[in-house]
């Protein structure tokens, strides 16, 4: 008997032949050739066929671009140390110059896409790059492209600030998914209530105003409406396609896609809280000996190794937390430094390592 609660993924890897047999030629038809006016290069996903998904925070909209990339790699590891340093070269300059900002796999090559900052602050230059098993690294060319664009709506001004006179406008976008034909985005507008999630069908041609998303915080004993999701990733719970969403001094929260519609607000479920002081980096969802996990990279707490037994049953957070509560996790005490992680394929992940002063990109078996 399959489990309650199962992979998105699995529900897609059925969608996806159809998709593919069916309906692939269509998603990368519907794209317009030309070049997309990229401000910035924030979280990364996948579409379908190798379709790229791209937010821009700075620029307050989402691209799709077809990367053409469909050939499968060949198995094997994936180990690039220095990656950081190899990517400055390529754009000419010095790894202090550059930021990494997002990691993706592509599902349908295996090869690696990171998004890149040439320069330091808003006015930074945006870089995609493509990263082989092999080793292979290649700026993604963004002339005369197939692409679509989705602008948000209500996104902060540029220039605008928080009580905390931290500029607004770079969590615009803060995570990216994709799942059954959707493209989910997390990050922040111009309104009261701060806090977004969109779920916009793929393909797209605009974003809507967002579903307006609240939580209760267990770690700051309160409701809040304007923090921002850091990192997020969908999940299959009971034939429901969830958003998994984590937060800064981390509780963990969950929203069915079907609940988020265009100017409604909606309370989510604490399903954990992972302790405070920390900011989520990256989040993946995984099988293991027929169990399926979170793996939660972060800034001070480690790699977390997050059970969903009973992500099902659980009624969610709603008093304070001093430590932790909810869901049960492990700290995997051999991952160290990990500033980003992808799902590399059914057994190992990708992620992004500093270590020694560098940046090194490398798959290791899923714990």
């Amino acid at each position: 008997m399959l489990p309650r609660t199962r992979f998105a993924v699995i529900a897609l890897m059925g969608a996806g032949l159809f998709v593919g047999s069916a309906h692939a030629a269509g998603l990368s038809d519907s794209l317009k050739q030309g070049t997309p006016d990229l401000k910035s290069a924030g979280p990364l996903a996948f579409a379908p066929e190798g379709i790229l998904l791209v937010g821009d925070p700075q620029g307050a909209a989402i691209f799709a671009i077809d990367t053409g990339d469909r050939t499968p790699a060949p198995a094997g590891p994936f180990k690039v140390p220095g990656i950081d340093e190899k990517v400055a070269s390529l754009l000419g300059t010095d790894a202090k110059q550059i930021l990494l900002n997002g990691l993706a796999v592509n599902p349908a090559s295996g090869n690696a896409y990171l998004s890149v900052a040439r320069g330091k602050g808003p006015n930074a230059t945006p870089v995609l790059v493509r990263v082989e098993r092999q080793g292979k690294i290649e700026e993604l060319p963004l002339k005369d492209v197939k692409y679509a664009k989705a602008s948000l709506p209500n996104a902060p001004a540029p220039g605008a600030k928080d009580q905390r006179k931290t500029p607004t406008r770079q969590y615009s976008i803060t995570g990216l998914a994709y799942a059954d034909g959707r493209v989910i985005i997390a990050g922040l507008s111009n309104e009261e209530f701060a806090s977004k999630l969109r779920s916009i069908p793929f393909p797209f041609t605009e974003a809507d105003k967002g579903t307006s998303v609240e939580i209760f915080h267990g770690a700051h004993g309160r409701f809040e409406t304007q923090a921002p999701v850091r990192t997020l990733t969908t999940y299959d719970i009971n034939g429901q396609t969830n958003v998994l969403a984590a937060y800064t001094c981390t509780p963990l929260v969950k929203f069915p896609i079907s609940d988020l519609k265009p100017g409604k607000k909606v309370m989510g479920t604490t399903v954990a809280e992972l302790g405070n002081g920390n900011q989520p980096l990256d989040m993946i969802i995984y099988q293991k000996d027929g169990k399926d996990y979170i793996l939660i990279a972060n800034s001070k707490r480690g790699v977390m190794k997050v059970t969903t037994e009973n992500i099902d049953k659980i009624e969610g957070i709603t008093k304070p937390v001093k430590k932790t509560a909810g869901l049960s996790y492990e700290t995997i005490k051999d991952l160290q430094g990990v500033l980003h992680l992808a799902k590399l394929d059914k057994e190992q992940a990708l992620l992004l390592v500093q270590a020694n002063g560098s940046l090194n990109l490398e798959s290791v078996a899923l714990p």
